[in-house]
């Protein structure tokens, strides 16, 4: 079995400029930014004193018409996913699929940071939004 963790609270944000101030607030500490084209986010990464884990990534939409875009026209700003780590992402996805637990992307794609990510629809998990992440696959 693949070993799993916490890896980061995925939060939809109107402005990540705007969004960090608070959290900045809190103690939490810019690490990093980066833009996923494909996924169509602006994502700023930070992480808390002294906190090795979970991390919190701010995610801004690039345009209204990508998953963050949808989620803050729906439900408005706020947490959009909890992300899991793992050592085995396609091992782990196999598992899932043989378990009927529904997916909404089958095949890894590309994630922040060089990572994969792959993620599972809200319907199996209680109504959560889960990103799977897997580092340097």
């Amino acid at each position: 079995m693949s070993k799993v963790w916490f890896d980061h609270i995925g939060i939809a944000c109107v402005s990540n400029e705007e969004s960090e101030k608070f959290w900045r607030l809190m103690g939490f500490n810019r690490t990093g930014k980066e833009e996923n084209a494909q996924q169509g986010v602006k994502i700023l990464f930070m992480r808390g004193n002294d906190a090795p884990q979970p991390r919190l990534e701010l995610l801004e939409p690039i345009a209204e018409d990508t998953p963050v875009g949808r989620f803050i026209s729906k439900r408005g700003a706020g947490v959009q996913q909890l992300a899991l780590a793992t050592d085995d992402l396609t091992g782990l996805l196999d598992i899932l699929k043989e378990n009927n637990i529904r997916l909404i992307n089958e095949e890894p794609l590309q994630g922040a940071g060089g990572s994969v990510i792959s993620f599972i629809h809200p319907s199996s998990t209680g109504g959560v939004l889960v990103e799977l992440v897997q580092k340097e696959p």
